[in-house]
């Protein structure tokens, strides 16, 4: 298979391949490839150690790269994941805040590496798109949820 022109690195402390398994266990159409061993000591590992690990996150080409502690994670970077039904959402939220995560606001919540997530609703990101009122509505909802209920987000859209 040929590299892809861009790929999303993410970094990790020391457990690259641990989240890509989780990622992969926790969300539709994901998948690890290879996993890449460092070839000689470097400043946060061992020759031998797992350096990064290719995997896709729902269709989307990343690289778990194994640097250290020097970069940990912050909310400027996150990844949204759309979801279709409450059902799906609290699966999602469950899966990353039960698992060693932490819930925040509006959706987002962060993995025990560090990672943010929003979890998103199409149902808000319908609501947000249409504007107007309906957007204030929408909106204002939102901010006071931490994982977003779909029932209270459909009801601010009709008003």
């Amino acid at each position: 298979m040929p590299q892809p022109k861009a790929t999303l690195c993410l970094w990790f402390d020391h457990e690259a391949e641990a989240a890509a398994r989780f990622y992969a266990a926790t969300f539709p159409d994901t998948r690890i490839g290879k996993v890449h061993l460092a070839p000689t000591d470097y400043p946060s590992g061992r020759a031998g150690d797992v350096l990064m690990v290719d995997f896709t996150l729902c269709g989307l080409p990343c690289i778990g790269l194994n640097g250290g502690p020097a970069f940990p994670q912050t909310e400027a970077f996150s990844l949204q994941i759309a979801t279709e039904d409450q059902a799906e959402t609290d699966r999602l939220w469950a899966a990353i805040t039960e698992n060693g995560g932490q819930e925040s606001a509006c959706g987002w919540c962060r993995d025990r590496w560090g990672m943010n997530w929003q979890i998103t609703p199409r149902a808000l990101t319908e609501g947000m798109a249409a504007g107007g009122p309906e957007a204030q509505r929408v909106f204002t909802a939102m901010m006071e949820m931490t994982k977003i209920d779909i029932a209270t987000i459909e009801a601010a859209r009709r008003g």
